[in-house]
């Protein structure tokens, strides 16, 4: 179980973005989080994905709280989550060719034996053809990169996914794609998802479960 419990958060010394906010996610439940632009959506999808500490509450994964924060989280829950952000811009370093892109988690972890067999078959799941793992990011489209985000979010094998607005950027053939993607994954896994948007009818389509929230305070509720 991923369990955000009374998590209060915010940035700096700016008032928080929102606070005592309560949400679970099952193994293998894919849960849809809607909201308006600038709720805090995203804000609460960084701190499920260990990648924003709160100023408050904790977050439990399958049963025991999270051990920090980025880079100073353990590697066992760190490695737990993979993440897909809206902007494939903004989280794909610009150096790296695809392949490098997608490969990166797993060199991180000191697991480079596996980079080409891996790279191939997550390229592949996702439908990223070969002749495009040599280009860098600025030489593909934002669909073709968002593949590669994909890719790369989802070689480690995590047990928790967390998109924030994965698809917001892609048109209705790339967004069915990678759903399409997604939902093979947690059914062979059993991975846990929190799906954050605000297209109602897709988040509906694609999660088991909905849940609305304004961000003035209040848990999100069903």
């Amino acid at each position: 179980m991923l369990e955000l419990q009374d998590v209060t958060a915010g940035y700096e010394r700016r008032a928080p973005v929102f606070r005592d906010v309560s949400l679970t996610v099952a193994p293998g439940e894919a849960v849809g989080l809607l909201g308006p632009s600038g709720c805090g959506k995203s804000t609460l999808a960084r701190v499920a994905a260990l990648l924003h500490r709160p100023d408050a509450g904790r977050v439990v994964i399958d049963g025991t709280p999270a051990g920090g924060w980025r880079h100073r989280a353990p590697r066992a829950q760190r490695t737990a989550f993979g993440v897909v952000f809206q902007q494939p811009r903004l989280s794909a370093d610009p150096r790296l060719r695809l392949a490098d892109l997608v490969a990166e988690p797993l060199r991180a972890n000191g697991r480079s034996a596996e980079v080409a067999d891996a790279v191939r078959e997550l390229t592949e799941r996702v439908g990223l053809g070969p002749e495009l793992l040599g280009r860098r990011p600025h030489e593909v489209s934002d669909g073709q990169l968002q593949r590669a985000c994909l890719a790369r979010a989802l070689i480690l094998k995590p047990r928790w996914l967390v998109c924030d607005e994965m698809t917001a950027m892609l048109d209705a053939s790339t967004t069915a794609a990678l759903v399409a993607v997604v939902e093979e994954y947690r059914a062979e896994s059993g991975a846990g998802l929190l799906a954050v948007g605000h297209d109602r009818v897709l988040l509906r389509r694609w999660c088991d479960r909905t849940v609305e929230w304004d961000g003035l305070g209040a848990s999100p509720g069903e």
